[in-house]
This record gives C-alpha cells, sequence and structure tokens, in this order.
C-alpha cells in the first residue's frame, strides 16, 4: 500500500516540473501547443478589436484587457477538465484499496 502512494506522489511531482502548457496562436483556430518557460506562470487570451492572441505571460502581465489562467492548456476556447478515463481510473483505484 506505501508503494502506491510513493508512486503516487512521484508522478504528480514529476508532472508539475515539466512546466505549464498553453495554446499559442493568432486568430480564431488554436490547436498549437506551447510549452511556457521557466518563471512564466500564467496561459493568456487577450481579444483586440476581433483579433484573438493566446500564449505564455507572467502574473504581472495579466491585466484588465487580458483574459488569464494557471493550468495547462486552460486558454483554449473549449472547456478542458478531467478526462472521462482519469476518472473512471481514480474510482477503480479507491474501489479497489479502500
Amino acid at each position: 500500500m506505501m508503494h502506491f502512494y510513493g508512486a503516487l506522489i512521484l508522478l504528480v511531482t514529476v508532472s508539475a516540473a515539466c512546466g505549464l502548457e498553453c495554446y499559442s496562436c493568432e486568430g480564431k483556430t488554436c490547436s498549437e501547443k506551447l510549452t511556457c518557460p521557466v518563471g512564466i506562470d500564467r496561459c493568456s487570451t487577450i481579444d483586440v478589436n476581433g483579433a484573438i492572441v493566446k500564449s505564455c505571460s507572467s502574473s504581472v502581465e495579466c491585466v484588465d484587457t487580458m483574459k488569464c489562467c494557471n493550468t495547462d492548456l486552460c486558454n483554449s476556447a473549449t472547456p478542458t477538465g478531467s478526462s472521462i478515463l482519469l476518472l473512471l481510473a481514480s474510482s477503480a483505484i479507491i474501489t479497489l484499496f479502500l
């Protein structure tokens, strides 16, 4: 049981160390993903007269005209969240070990 928790903590730590991932593009359709450099902690979306630009930003750069968020790929047009597969896997683990 302790090995399971150790592996889980290791996976969470490794995923957090990889850096924030944001969409990066200019225009309505956006599919290019960008891993933000160290020190950049936000994904941003700015709309200037209908021209949409998405990229990585720091929290200091986020102003009223810019939408910022701090989770992977959160600056997409479609909502991102936990996948069904992840929810099913966590339910199975809870069922097996509790």
